[in-house]
């Protein structure tokens, strides 16, 4: 079995139930407000109840948990008034990245948003629209890695993080995916075209886009 090589307490037993806690949140199997009891956690990770404090503080830290006095952990709840200023903190560093991107991004690494905004159209096309979010989430990924921007990028993951639960309702709402397909292949256009101010544009008017589905 993995777990017996795998220490239950110490530094690598916090990252390993801090990366497991972190991708079950991320991946929606942890619903907002669902309570994080710690003994529960420590059985299922086959680590201390102290490594699963430790990780739970770190994800505090990130935005994902939150501490209720004499209540324990519970996954945090984010609002749509407070996702909105996400996503305005969003404009300001993709924009950044994707006009970066416009000046950096290698011929090849063009080429592969180009399949991107390809395999979208197809899901669009196809009505699979979970395919076509993870096809959004990875082409927002590779314009931020293509940016060489570490920073934004790291504080990018931070935020994001926090909009899980209101990117999964956006991507199922009807007819959302159509609509905002057009507005990533803009994005991919101007940075193939190598236009700093156009990719910054066209990020602003797709999150500006968002922003409105959000408070629809």
């Amino acid at each position: 079995m993995p777990n017996e090589a795998r220490p239950s307490t110490g530094e690598q037993a916090k990252q390993h139930a801090l990366a497991q806690l972190r991708q079950a949140i991320l991946h929606g199997e942890m619903a907002p407000a669902q309570r994080l009891v710690e003994n529960e956690l420590a059985e299922q990770f086959g680590v201390t109840r102290a490594s699963i404090r430790a990780a739970l503080i770190d994800l505090e830290a990130q935005g994902l948990v939150e501490r209720i006095r004499n209540r324990g952990s519970r996954v945090r709840v984010v609002s749509v008034e407070e996702a909105v200023a996400i996503t305005e903190c969003r404009m300001a560093l993709e924009g950044l990245c994707a006009a970066k991107a416009a000046v950096t991004a290698s011929d090849e690494q063009l080429a592969r948003l180009a399949d991107l905004g390809t395999a979208m159209t197809k899901a669009v096309a196809d009505g699979e629209p979970m395919t076509y979010s993870e096809l959004n989430q990875e082409l927002h990924a590779r314009i931020q890695e293509f940016s060489g921007q570490r920073t934004a990028v790291e504080l990018l993951e931070r935020l994001n993080g926090q909009l899980v639960r209101h990117r999964f309702q956006l991507a199922l709402r009807p007819g959302r995916p159509q609509h905002s397909l057009n507005e990533h292949l803009a994005m991919i256009e101007a940075i193939r075209a190598r236009d700093p101010q156009a990719a910054e544009e066209a990020v602003r008017a797709h999150l500006t886009s968002v922003i409105e589905a959000l408070r629809d």
